[in-house]
């Protein structure tokens, strides 16, 4: 009687939804990656196959869970909005993120980035910005061909992928939308929102005086 041995079983492959870090090491760098995820993410809000993240881990290969980065914030064009526990590139059509951020602490180690940026380079990013909140430095890379090249002048450049104008203010990166609203924090929207309704109110108040209802304009 002949036994057959079945192979052994592969190991399933973990891959993790955290890499154990914080997302941000202070204040300065948290909410500047909130405002640039939430000020893309509104900006395509309106387009259900635009997948705006911030630190979600990225998985590029399939049956490798060692190999991964978690960008401060990632934009993949072709994929959907929803919620996802880690970024499987395999799952995504095999569509890598096209834009990543990385937002500065002094944490941050020459080397740490100089991985990030091979990293990008390797699997298929098309725009990488860095911003150092600290030194109010700011840098990009655009691929052209099968290369990250250095963006030469990246003051009023406009994102190819995004359509977004970054300009460097006297307070620091200044981010204008197409339509050339600035990018704002959620405490300066919400002032924003205030005063237009303040304007709004006075506005009702002049029709009202006027002998017009303004619910009926």
């Amino acid at each position: 009687m002949v036994t057959q041995l079945n192979p052994p079983a592969k190991p399933e492959i973990i891959y993790p939804e955290s890499d154990g870090k914080p997302i941000a090491d202070n204040t300065e760098q948290f909410r500047w990656i909130v405002t640039i995820q939430g000020g893309i993410d509104a900006l395509f809000k309106d387009n259900p196959n635009v997948f705006v993240a911030g630190d979600l881990l990225w998985y590029p290969v399939e049956e490798n869970g060692s190999l991964k980065v978690a960008p401060d914030i990632l934009v993949a064009f072709g994929r959907p909005k929803g919620r996802r526990g880690s970024y499987l590139q395999w799952k995504e059509d095999n569509i890598p993120p096209q834009v990543v951020f990385e937002v500065l602490s002094p944490g941050n180690t020459i080397s740490e980035m100089v991985k990030k940026w091979q990293f990008y380079w390797d699997y298929g990013v098309e725009e990488y910005y860095i911003y150092d909140p600290d030194k109010i430095d700011f840098g990009g890379w655009i691929r052209q061909g099968d290369k990250l090249t250095a963006i030469a002048e990246i003051n009023g450049w406009v994102s190819p992928r995004l359509g977004i104008r970054f300009q460097m203010g006297d307070e620091g990166l200044e981010i204008y939308r197409p339509d050339g609203r600035q990018f704002a924090t959620y405490i300066e929207l919400d002032n924003q929102r205030i005063m237009a309704e303040k304007r709004a109110e006075r506005l009702a108040e002049k029709l009202r005086e006027l002998g017009i209802d303004p619910d009926a304009v």
